[in-house]
This record gives structure tokens, C-alpha cells and sequence, in this order.
């Protein structure tokens, strides 16, 4: 299959060069529409600040993840209570409001096969070589990207920054070409 011929290459790539992410969860769409997830991703403002958006946005799409929801906003605290709700008590927390208010922010939905998981290990940590926070952060409070944890807080997180409406279904023209036997 197509899929597991894609994760063996994957894993014979070197580990180290820009733009490769390490092997981790299975990514690719080859499985049936009721298993695909959708997850949240933010480019946060010091991302954007540093036109980082569109390498941000290359990986999701070598990855095969289908994009489905994108908008350019500037967030306001109330908006940053709600997604952060969970780090409010923590001493960083009034530092954290000040960076994500502190310019645009591009918020993105991406669907795909185990998108959630797979996009926890594309973003990775600020020292993880190979991956979007360990290539392009500059700093462990200056880490680029958001990604939802988990596939019930994507549904959540998702809600915070979309309405329904704006998240687009539709069907990738080469998807069948890409991700079939």
C-alpha cells in the first residue's frame, strides 16, 4: 500500500534536515472518511511576524493533511481566556496573553488520517530538530505554533476560532492518484 510504502521511506529519510519531520504516528489519508480528524493549527504571532506562515503551511500539505478552514486575526483577550482556560492560574500566564495579543495570528483546521497525533509530532519541541517549533522557534516562549492535544480538544479549540460555516468540505482532486494502492 501506498501509505506504509510513504511511512518506510519516511523513516530512511535522515533525521536533522529542515522540512523532514521524524518518524512518529502513522499520517497518512489512506483510510476510510470516518476515521479522519480535523485538528486546530496556530500560527502564532511571532510566526507571522517572521513570514514563517507559508513554511508552516508546506509541511501540513507534503504531509497530505487537507486544509479546511484559514483566517489572518488579531485576538483579543477574551478569546485567548477561553483557548488557554487551562494555563490561567500559572505565573507565565499574563506573559502568554501578552505575546498572543501582541500582533496576527493565522488560525488553520486540517483535516486527514490521525492528523491530530501526527501533528503533535510534526510540531515537536523547540529542541527537536526536524520538526516546525525545533527548526523555526527561537525561543521556548516564542514556540510558533499552537496544536490541539487531543481530538476532543480539537473539536472543542476548533469552536473557539470557527464557526461552523467557515470550515470548508471538499474533496482533493489528487487525492485518489496520491493515496490509493
Amino acid at each position: 500500500a501506498m501509505g506504509s510504502l510513504g511511512y518506510r521511506l519516511a523513516r530512511s529519510l535522515p533525521r536533522g534536515q529542515p522540512g523532514l519531520s521524524p518518524p512518529g504516528p502513522r499520517c497518512y489519508r489512506s483510510a476510510p472518511p470516518q476515521l479522519q480528524e480535523r485538528t486546530l493549527v496556530l500560527a502564532k504571532p511571532d510566526a507571522v511576524q517572521r513570514r514563517l506562515v507559508g513554511s508552516i503551511i508546506q509541511r501540513f500539505e507534503r504531509r497530505g493533511f487537507q486544509l479546511v478552514a484559514m483566517k489572518l486575526l488579531q485576538v483579543d483577550r477574551g478569546l485567548v481566556d477561553r483557548h488557554y482556560q487551562e494555563l490561567r492560574r500559572k505565573p507565565f500566564y499574563p506573559a502568554l496573553v501578552a505575546y498572543m495579543t501582541s500582533g496576527p495570528v493565522v488560525a488553520m483546521v486540517w483535516e486527514g488520517y490521525n492528523v491530530v497525533s501526527c501533528t503533535r509530532a510534526m510540531v515537536g519541541d523547540t529542541d527537536s530538530v526536524g520538526t516546525i517549533r525545533g527548526d523555526l522557534s527561537v525561543h521556548i516562549s516564542r514556540n510558533v505554533v499552537h496544536a490541539s492535544d487531543s481530538v476532543e480538544t480539537a473539536e472543542r479549540e476548533i469552536g473557539f476560532w470557527f464557526q461552523r460555516d467557515e470550515l470548508v468540505d471538499w474533496e482533493s482532486k489528487d487525492r485518489d492518484h496520491t493515496y490509493r494502492p
